[in-house]
């Protein structure tokens, strides 16, 4: 079953994403490379864990090696440490992030990394626990939401979707926290927790939004799915580099990279990726 509810687009996120599209792949720095980015043909990049770093190898790097180049990856697992990576210029971009989580982490951090390119994105999902049906749920229940602002109101976007909460909408999903909710009829107990612990935590609650990363990485099915967010474009995941690195030669090859018919055949040929919010050019 799924449920579906529009959200709020924030204007400045929405311009943002579609004015700025660049992507980074990459490889330490070798000899050869030039300090001047359109120069660069070794490029570092960051993942946290899920289906980005599998996209990414399978559908991306075939192309920029043929190109002329070279690529390292470097895994993470925590959403602050990537970005202070790409603005300390430790790696050249991240993929694990949407627009409006990157805008959260600039302004508490004081950097200036920016969205570059839409990627294929899972979407949340609303997954039982304890309980296996919407129909289950009952005074007290268990759901855990993400503890990150913005996905902690999709998550809650996805729980009042069905019905079991009600809330007035936020300008700007990084201020939402839990006080925003104005009606728990069910009276759950919902506790915010760390991404990545989400999906061990299922087995002791009854309910979990979860982002479809850790989906992803998790093994879970989205075939099991109670609810699945109809996911807004400014929820969807990007390539972030930093500002200054956008219009660079290798950040440009990548955008044009992921915009490719090849890249598009790639992802629509692999059911794996069914059902991810896509971006506007695979159309």
């Amino acid at each position: 079953m799924k449920l579906f509810r529009p959200a709020l687009v924030s204007a400045l996120t929405a311009v943002v994403l579609v004015s700025t599209a660049a992507c980074s792949g990459g490889s330490t720095a070798t000899s050869g490379d030039a300090a001047d980015g359109a120069e660069k043909t070794s490029i570092k990049i960051g993942f946290n864990p899920g289906p980005y770093l599998d996209m990414f190898q399978g559908g991306i790097l075939p192309i920029l090696e043929s190109e002329g180049y070279s690529v390292e990856t470097v895994d993470f697992t925590d959403g602050i440490v990537v970005n202070v990576a790409v603005s300390q210029g430790e790696i050249d971009a991240n993929i694990m992030q949407h627009p409006v989580y990157l805008d959260f982490v600039n302004a508490q951090e004081g950097i200036t990394n920016a969205p570059l390119v839409q990627v294929p994105t899972p979407r949340m999902g609303l997954f039982g626990g304890k309980k296996s049906s919407l129909d289950d749920v009952a005074d007290g229940s268990t759901v855990t939401v993400p503890n990150s602002p913005s996905n902690m109101y999709r998550g809650l976007l996805i729980l009042r979707d069905a019905g079991w909460i009600d809330f007035d909408d936020v300008d700007d999903p990084n201020t939402a926290d839990l006080s925003i909710i104005t009606s728990n009829p069910y009276n759950l107990n919902i506790t915010p927790i760390e991404n990545a612990q989400q999906v061990p935590a299922l087995q002791d609650v009854d309910y979990a939004t979860i982002q479809g990363n850790f989906i992803v990485s998790g093994g879970l099915d989205y075939g099991e799915a109670l609810a699945v967010e109809d996911q807004p474009v400014f929820f969807s995941n990007v390539v972030a580099v930093r500002e200054d690195d956008v219009d660079s030669d290798w950040a440009q090859a990548i955008k044009a990279a992921y915009e490719s018919p090849e890249f598009i055949d790639y992802i629509t040929s692999d059911p794996q990726y069914d059902g991810y919010q896509l971006p506007s050019w695979f159309e």
